[in-house]
């Protein structure tokens, strides 16, 4: 998915910019970069790959490049390497984003045509940023720059621009994600993660609304262009992405969680010994569930936390696959023998589950195995954000037995997406087979929304049931 922070101040702003980036670390792990502007150096930026470290270690040692900046932006990134800084007709700017383009190819070869370039990418492709960079600079202000990428771009985009007078930050059109301004004495700060604020003794502010263009100084908000009325944030920030202690919209990710898990126990019959969360995004939820059922929370499963990173983000299936086991070690003095229910937050491929509950019956002993799952399945593919490294819908476990049942993958998702229809009931059925558990239940996308608090009207579900009322393009027509 990626994070962006920012911050401006009357004195100098890299340590709390360094933090700041870093406390939206849980975001991505392919590249980090920071971008500062003094009047002294002017624009200074550095990037680095952090697939095989951290931001913090690939960064710490080389502060010093940055002195004297009063202003400041940082990005982790699951895609492309930025910040990028730019010469235009506006003036040199630096620029971030947290984006997805479904139409990156078509935009390309637009500009292109327009005689405009585009620096050459190892990998043969754009660099994103690059392309809303060049979508901005065709406007003849930062407010009409960025409109354009509203209006041109299918997917979401949320970027921060980094100029010699302030900081712009723009939330994408539909407000599929965060961005949220805090505030302390000479300064300021922007972060997709609220998270980034209490230990550098920011206060949250004002939450950019979706469309919404403000800049940021180090005195105060200017609001360029107003908030459009409709938004579709994403679901998946409560239920994966989310760090505990963010909030957003007014809903703090561990309260969603913890409502989510305990709603869902008093609607579950199961009979079990203990409950226990698949570290980290199924801990909330599990000691909802041990709330609302009665029944101890244990942590059967612990997390080693000091190496090794999330593992959705290799692009290589033996990769994840290697990354989940190494992480995840289960506690046999406390699964042995023992009924056990397991909260975790989604099933996408299913490949790790399965290896993993082999491992809890074949080597810990576990008598049964009960899992739950905060969110319902995911039957369609997010054309919004980057929420997996699926390059397919039928990398989804659900897509698989639809093809199986159906015969083709494409066949009456609907009823499959529908909970309590045969098809659904069918499809969980097999899941549960395939993953060898005892029992399986996901939550209904009534109970999640409920649990989140927002009109359903406001949360984007797609990947549950394929809701299509807002166009795939990224611009809201309606401020």
């Amino acid at each position: 998915m990626g994070g962006i922070f920012g911050t401006i101040s009357k004195k100098s702003c890299v340590a709390d910019l360094f933090y700041g980036t870093d406390y939206n670390s849980h975001l991505g792990t392919r590249r980090g970069g920071l971008a500062t502007y003094s009047q002294d150096k002017g624009f200074v930026r550095s990037i680095h790959n952090l697939e095989s470290s951290y931001f913090r270690t690939k960064f710490e040692t080389s502060l010093d490049k940055f002195e004297g900046a009063t202003s400041g932006i940082g990005v982790i990134s699951d895609t492309d390497a930025q910040p990028l800084i730019m010469n235009s007709h506006l003036g040199r700017f630096a620029i971030c984003t947290v984006a997805k383009i479904a139409n990156k190819d078509e935009l390309t070869q637009h500009l292109l045509e327009k005689n405009m370039h585009f620096a050459e990418m190892s990998s043969g492709s754009t660099n994103p940023t690059e392309l809303v960079a060049l979508l901005v600079i065709q406007g003849k202000t930062f407010k009409e720059g960025i409109e354009n990428v509203y209006h041109h771009i299918k997917g979401s985009c949320t970027m921060m621009i980094l100029t010699e007078d302030g900081i712009i930050c723009a939330r994408d059109s539909w407000g599929r994600t965060p961005l949220i301004i805090g505030k302390k004495d000479g300064a300021h700060a922007a972060s997709s993660e609220s998270t980034s604020f209490p230990n550098l003794d920011y206060e949250t502010e004002y939450e950019v609304g979706p469309g919404e263009i403000v800049k940021m100084t180090a005195d105060g908000l200017e609001q360029l262009r107003p908030a459009n009325k409709k938004m579709q944030i994403c679901s998946f920030l409560w239920v994966y992405y989310g760090f505990p202690t963010s909030t957003y919209e007014g809903r703090n990710v561990e309260d969603v969680r913890f409502t989510n898990g305990c709603n869902l126990a008093k609607t579950d019959d199961v009979e079990v010994d203990c409950c226990s969360g698949i570290p980290d995004s199924g801990t909330g939820m599990a000691m909802g569930y041990a709330a609302g059922k009665g029944v101890p929370y244990q942590r059967c499963i612990a997390k080693y936390t000091p190496t090794w990173p999330r593992s959705f983000t290799p692009s290589n299936q033996s990769m994840r696959s290697l990354v989940a086991k190494m992480k995840l070690i289960p506690n046999k003095a406390m699964l042995k023998g023992k009924r056990v229910l397991f909260c975790d937050d989604s099933i996408v491929r299913g490949t790790q589950l399965r290896d993993n509950v082999k491992v809890l019956f074949d080597q810990a002993g576990l008598k049964e195995c009960h899992m739950r799952i905060a969110c319902p399945p995911l039957v369609y593919g997010c054309p919004f954000i980057n929420f997996t490294s699926s390059k397919s819908d039928m990398e989804l476990i659900t897509r698989r037995i639809i093809e199986k049942f159906e015969g083709d993958a494409n066949k009456n998702l609907d009823k499959y997406a529908t909970t309590g229809s045969p098809e659904y009931q069918r499809m969980v059925d097999e899941i549960a087979r395939q993953l060898g558990l005892t029992t399986l239940k996901f939550n209904t996308i009534e109970q999640l929304i409920e649990a989140i608090g927002l009109p359903k009207c406001q949360v984007c579900t797609h990947c549950f049931d394929g809701s299509s009322d807002y166009t795939l393009h990224e611009f809201a027509d309606e401020e």
